[in-house]
């Protein structure tokens, strides 16, 4: 035990031996590189393999999506069909713009872009003619009777002009729900992409957990997810997510997803970026409502609020004035 003892505390034993490991640690770290072997290509073919099953997954989904809601639409709205294709009323009544504000308000299917062009065509007779009815018949109105044509000629202008109304309204509630929700899912987005997540994947889960506050933009990312999967171009998915919500805030997120995927760069910095833009956009109209709410109660305050304050003030007066009388 003592010559051990003596041999383990030999300083020259001790350097020989942690220069032999150094030396064993130097050869290994050398020669590990040489033995293994390259799982790149493994690694691409199951990440190809699996995004092969997400685009097959979608596309079924879709399409069984997309059967449920033509195969009872199709008989119903055969008659629409029909009219609108023998009168040629999608080159006559619908332009790129219009079809731009259909899908901004919902409206993405064809049955629904039938629907619109069927209505535009076939209101304004309608309500010409229940014009013509209350005008000559139940009403009889005692004008000249160029201007009681003109009275039905407005109502069926009137009629041309409410299903763009009610589709420039669809829009602007879409956009309202989306523009509130939209700095909560860019965190989200965030969140997902720093823990690892692929694009496809955190859009996936956003769309899933941000449909509690808004169910069109819940909508928005699950399209644009599927999308994502079975679209060759992936630049193609962000730019009809941007041109289908019609916000700055979302143009300016899908603009910066199309850089991060052409050069590479990071995506991290610049969503939280993008979300605190959003937030500063949302707080400052909040601010102009606020800002905008004295001069809209003027109006109210002096025709409702001013007179029962004077009726208050001066009916005791006007009691005992009229007593003493």
């Amino acid at each position: 035990m003592e010559k051990f003892m003596e041999t383990a505390t030999n300083p020259v034993v001790l350097m020989s031996v942690l220069v032999s490991i150094a030396i064993f640690a130097t050869v290994i770290t050398l020669t590990l590189p040489l033995f293994s072997s390259d799982k790149l290509g493994a690694r691409m073919k199951a990440v190809s393999v699996e995004r092969e099953k997400i685009r097959a997954r979608e596309r079924a989904r879709l399409q069984a999506e997309t059967q449920r809601t033509s195969i009872r639409g199709k008989e119903s709205k055969r008659y629409m069909r029909n009219l609108v294709e023998r009168l040629s009323l999608r080159n006559a009544l619908l332009d790129k713009k219009g079809e731009e504000k259909l899908k901004q308000a919902g409206f993405r299917s064809e049955a629904a872009t039938t629907t619109f062009l069927f209505a535009r065509f076939v209101l304004p007779f309608l309500f010409m003619a229940i014009a013509a009815l209350y005008v000559f018949v139940i009403l009889k109105i005692d004008r000249p009777l160029p201007m009681r044509i003109f009275m039905c000629i407005g109502a069926g202008y009137l009629g041309f002009v409410v299903p763009v109304l009610f589709v420039s309204n669809a829009v602007q509630k879409r956009q309202l729900s989306v523009k509130r929700a939209f700095p909560d899912s860019l965190d989200l987005l965030l969140i997902c992409v720093e823990s690892g997540m692929s694009i496809e994947m955190a859009f996936r889960k956003v769309s899933e957990e941000i449909g509690a506050q808004s169910i069109p933009l819940a909508e928005e990312l699950s399209l644009t997810t599927a999308e994502l999967s079975y679209l060759s171009d992936r630049r193609q998915a962000y730019e009809n997510l941007a041109n289908r919500v019609g916000l700055d805030g979302v143009k300016a997120v899908c603009l910066a997803l199309i850089q991060s995927e052409r050069y590479g760069t990071p995506l991290g910095t610049t969503l939280r970026v993008l979300s605190q833009e959003n937030r500063d956009m949302r707080m400052n109209e909040a601010e102009k409502k606020a800002a905008a709410l004295p001069p809209k109660l003027t109006v109210p305050m002096i025709v409702f609020f001013l007179p029962v304050l004077f009726a208050v003030i001066m009916s005791p007066a006007i009691i005992k004035i009229t007593s003493m009388h």
